[in-house]
């Protein structure tokens, strides 16, 4: 009985950046919109990752109990990066096959990649590569000069939340998101080796 609908952001995607300042806020009020437009006042549940679960979690507490629960993949809970409490950098290099790939693609694989091999670099190259290469650099750039949000209200998320993050994730890390998931009300949190 459920219908997925998936979301490609202003931006991000084919739909296109918006206009103004671009930034997190503006992104957020964007997608709850979009929710407002498309689901209407019907009740929904949310997957986001990265960016996207700090998104998700902000529109789950904007919209209550019509927000059934949410899936938050290693979601951004600051984003300053300088504030992250982050693990220290436990990296499985692969040099040779960063060596046999397109300086471009190599830069932005290793970049997030902790486990470097073949099999890695597939499902980088078949479900994140696309997604990077589509963005919009202009719209980036803004987004990147706004990257501004508080930390979502944990105990704005009614329903159940789960929280998903990497021990070894040098990006968003998991510590605080592990403080952030103790206000939850109805909350599990994993840290995945």
């Amino acid at each position: 009985g459920w219908e997925r609908l998936y979301v490609d952001l202003p931006g991000f995607g084919r739909t296109p950046g918006l206009p103004g300042r671009g930034g997190l806020s503006d992104l957020l009020d964007w997608l709850d919109g979009w929710v407002e437009d498309v689901v209407g006042g019907a009740p929904f549940a949310v997957v986001g990752n990265s960016m996207g679960g700090l998104l998700a979690a902000h529109l789950a507490a904007r919209r209550g109990a019509q927000c059934l629960g949410a899936a938050l993949l290693a979601p951004v809970v600051r984003t300053r990066h300088d504030l992250r409490t982050l693990p220290a950098a436990e990296v499985t290099r692969d040099p040779e096959l960063l060596a046999g790939l397109d300086p471009a693609d190599a830069d932005e694989y290793a970049a997030v990649a902790v486990d470097q091999g073949p099999e890695s670099w597939a499902r980088f190259r078949r479900a994140v590569l696309p997604g990077l290469r589509a963005g919009d650099p202009q719209a980036m750039r803004r987004l990147g000069a706004a990257y501004e949000l508080p930390a979502p209200d944990a105990a704005g998320l009614t329903g159940p939340t789960l929280v998903v993050t990497g021990r070894q994730d040098t990006i968003v890390g998991f510590a605080d998101q592990w403080a952030w998931a103790d206000g939850l009300a109805r909350g599990t949190f994993a840290a995945l080796d």
